[in-house]
């Protein structure tokens, strides 16, 4: 009698520590699925931010592509401007001194 009421006490404790056992290791399981979630949920934000920056970055990238391409025609159009600015006060340098030498001349002839 006295034995079969220690194993049965036994058994009770038995099945009482397994099923808190059961529920922790559920609560465990539930909390490690709510943070995947969460982390899942946070890497699909991540990858479609990177996938917007990356578009932004090649737009970005493009626009300076143009504005180097627009930048070096700029230079070019300047270098010719220059050129022509120094022919054109040569050439103004050569009317003045002609102005000066018929001015002479004319003031000779009278």
């Amino acid at each position: 009698m006295f034995g079969e009421w220690i194993i049965y006490t036994i058994l009770i404790f038995i099945i009482v520590y397994l099923l808190i056992m059961l529920n922790y290791n559920k609560i465990l399981y539930q909390r490690e699925q709510t943070g995947n979630k969460i982390k899942k949920a946070n890497i699909d934000d991540s990858k479609l931010m990177i996938r917007k920056y990356r578009v932004q970055l090649q737009r970005a990238i493009g626009n300076i592509d143009i504005l180097t391409e627009e930048l070096n025609k700029v230079r070019n159009d300047i270098k010719t401007l220059r050129a022509r600015n120094s022919q054109n006060k040569l050439e103004n340098d050569q009317l003045v001194a002609k102005i000066k030498e018929l001015e002479e001349r004319i003031e000779a002839l009278i």
